[in-house]
């Protein structure tokens, strides 16, 4: 049951193109939004579109897929958790930000479903 604790399934179009840093140390990170949608009714009984913004961040080996692979508008599948942090911002107020730290993916709709987890790549794949 810990792994219920802080766990995250999504399932939506990548919103942007992914932001890739490489860290002093060689470690790669890559950021970028996902967006979820969802039906609804609306209070007079009309299905509406619900779309929910989500930040994500990828470390690791996996970004290199990321790089190669994604682009905005593709479907992607994620598991990971959430984290919230907290800074000060340049005129003195309080910011908080919240993002997904990604530890598995699979990039939908390719040719070969594309999967990677944080810290090891499938040596099936074919790049």
């Amino acid at each position: 049951m810990n792994t219920l604790r802080n766990s995250v399934r999504l399932y939506g179009n990548v919103g942007q193109e992914p932001e890739v840093k490489t860290l002093e140390n060689g470690t790669k990170n890559a950021k970028f939004s996902l967006a979820t949608t969802e039906k609804r009714k609306d209070n007079k009984g009309n299905w509406v579109d619900e779309t929910t913004w989500h930040n994500l961040s990828v470390w690791g080996k996996p970004v290199d897929v990321i790089e190669k692979y994604v682009n905005k508008g593709d479907k992607l599948s994620i598991e990971g958790r959430i984290s919230n942090r907290s800074y000060e911002a340049k005129d003195g107020t309080k910011k908080y930000y919240s993002e997904i730290i990604v530890n598995e993916f699979l990039l939908a709709g390719a040719p070969k479903a594309v999967h990677a987890e944080v810290g090891e790549l499938d040596e099936n794949l074919p790049f």
